[in-house]
């Protein structure tokens, strides 16, 4: 049976040591987010991961949602039990502001929480996790009655939210979207028509679920132009904060998918369902891309979530199965056979995962704080920088986590054999669960494509410059240290591929429009890469000082040893991507359509 343990030790080494969360306590919250606190936290969360939610993946895997015959949907079971736990602890509102229920703590917590329990079962953590997501899109452009009458409720876990984009004639291009917004004499709006693949779009779990809906109302701009944001109840709430009639919004089916059985994946039909308008007319996509940013990073948490889960059950397989003699002689001689982990491949495949999963939670961490910084610092050149940040990694993020997270899942299947095939062992879940991540919220090519085309380019391209900045003045700081070099001297190298496919980009994107696009994923890779390599730079630096120190631990030499690991053997593909991009792909755009 496959097993989690939540990686405490390497979280606690980043907030305290790598990022010096201590440094941030002149940001509201941060100062009320103390060592013990945090410890207090992260170590509730590891138990409620370990102990309540780990048990059910395998449960909800297998019973999936129930839609019956009078239209309700229910969940796996233990999973309204297991709802409660989370919505007791407060979990919802972590970070939510204290004004309407929360505890107004930093966001860079509820990440770091949010891996714990997306690792333990991804399909349970999605209810909770869209709710914030959807309390954010509120608390930004919702309307002071809409904010005191569904914030609360929804930070509480009484209620929870869901995201209505797509429909079955359209996905990323919403400019296609056929539903439809009669404005009433009240104010309010008669919403018709149908979303598909709405994530936790019905379920036994709450009271009622607050829909975040996009509609075209009638007489709108054709286009992106004309998408207005409307929040639909499942249920009406009266005046007195009390629920009234059920509302026209019903689900027509639950989708029969890959994976994420545990998640109720919902077909929704709006038949005259009253809504109410969020923020201004045709200015929808603003306001649901608060929702959408919140997301994509929690998606890319989910990429490093499904990496990290498959790559601790796939030691635990090495090191217990006898396989084979090492290639050194046999080293546990008492024994018929040697276990998998002595042999060099499954060794180098481990550590590849683990050199991925150490750095990836970093970059998380970083970006994390910086979405703190921007939402919280009343320091203007600050929060620019800060959303500058945001803006540039959130694709980076959301694309290469989970694309990276999705085939490291499959390489710990791998080292299980035949046994990560089979359904015991729970290896073959983690593969069907983290392959929806590089599809949802924005398809990964789209993620690339929103990188090169918009991120870069925006603001002149300040946000890519003051991240080579900042690499560059670390590696001018750090790169004459020798014990730096293994380090420092491989992230120059692959800085300068970026730099360099960047140009490209830059002098041909405008003049060679389908070549840059048939380049983009490979500069996000390049890019993530890269982001990876300084995260584990920074990382080096951080467990160098603290041997010089005194504190020569096994957990910081492994530290060096992993960052030298990813330096010298992962770091260089960035040349292999560099020479994609610059290599055009013009040959991708020869043959007619009819020929493939």
């Amino acid at each position: 049976m496959p097993s989690y343990k939540a990686p405490l030790d390497d979280v606690s080494f980043l907030l305290n040591d790598v990022f010096q969360f201590d440094r941030y306590n002149n940001l509201p919250g941060f100062s009320d987010a103390s060592p013990d606190l945090r410890e207090a936290i992260l170590s509730e969360a590891a138990k409620l991961s370990e102990e309540v939610l780990q048990p059910l993946n395998r449960v909800g895997d297998k019973q999936g949602c129930t839609l019956h015959a009078d239209g309700r949907v229910t969940t796996p079971d233990g999973f309204k039990e297991a709802y409660k736990q989370v919505t007791e602890g407060g979990w919802l509102g972590l970070s939510a502001p204290v004004e309407y229920g929360g505890q107004g703590l930093p966001v860079t917590l509820t990440q770091a929480v949010a891996e714990f329990q997306s690792s333990a079962n991804m399909a349970f953590s999605m209810y909770h996790g869209l709710t914030m997501g959807a309390t954010a899109a509120l608390l930004v452009s919702g309307s002071e009655e809409q904010k005191a009458k569904y914030v609360p409720k929804m930070i509480a876990g009484e209620w929870t939210g869901t995201m209505n984009l797509t429909e079955p004639q359209c996905g990323t291009d919403l400019g296609l979207l056929r539903t439809k917004a009669a404005k009433q004499a009240d104010g309010s709006y008669k919403i018709t028509g149908t979303k598909i693949f709405i994530s936790a779009g019905d379920h036994d779990l709450a009271d009622n679920i607050i829909h975040l809906v996009l509609a075209r109302i009638e007489g709108a701009p054709a286009g992106v132009k004309g998408i207005s944001l409307f929040l639909v109840p499942k249920f009406l709430v009266n005046d007195d904060g009390s629920l009234g009639a059920h509302n026209g919004v019903t689900c027509g089916a639950i989708e029969h998918k890959m994976g994420i059985h545990g998640n109720a994946t919902c077909v929704l039909n709006y038949d005259n369902a009253t809504g109410w308008l969020i923020g201004e007319e045709n200015k929808g996509m603003q306001a649901m891309f608060v929702m959408m940013n919140e997301a994509r990073l929690g998606v890319g948490v989910q990429g490093l979530a499904a990496s990290e889960v498959a790559y601790q059950n796939a030691v635990t397989y090495a090191r217990e199965r006898l396989q084979g003699r090492s290639l050194t002689g046999a080293k546990a001689t008492d024994k018929p056979a040697d276990p998998l982990i002595v042999h060099p491949d499954i060794r180098r495949t481990l550590l590849s995962i683990r050199a991925f999963n150490e750095a990836a939670r970093a970059l998380v961490i970083w970006t994390a704080l910086q979405s703190d910084v921007a939402h919280r610092s009343d320091d203007a050149q600050q929060r620019q920088a800060a959303d500058d940040h945001m803006g540039l990694m959130t694709p980076i993020v959301k694309g290469v986590l989970t694309d990276l997270g999705f085939a490291n899942a499959v390489q710990a299947q791998q080292i299980f054999g035949g046994h990560g095939y089979i359904a015991d062992n729970g290896m073959e879940q983690f593969v069907r669960d983290a392959r929806i991540a590089m599809i949802y919220e924005g398809a990964n090519g789209i993620q690339a494509l929103d990188l090169v085309g918009r991120k870069l380019p925006r603001n002149g391209g300040r946000a890519v410059m003051a991240f080579f900045a900042e690499v560059n003045g670390f590696i001018k700081e750090h790169g004459e240290d020798a014990a730096m070099k293994p380090y420092t001297a491989p992230l120059a190298v692959s800085l300068g591929h970026l730099q360099k496919a960047t140009t490209w980009l830059m002098m041909n994107a405008m003049a060679q429009p389908d070549n840059a696009g048939a380049a983009a994923t490979d500069y996000m890779h390049l890019f993530g890469l890269v982001a990876l390599g300084y995260m584990w730079a920074k990382m080096a630096k951080v467990a160098q000082d603290k041997i010089a120190a005194g504190e020569a631990t096994p957990y910081l030499t492994s530290k060096l040893v992993t960052g030298r690991f990813f330096a010298e053997r992962m770091l260089p593909e960035t040349a292999l991507r560099l020479a994609r991009v610059e290599s055009g792909c013009g040959t991708v755009m020869e043959l007619p359509a009819e020929a493939f």
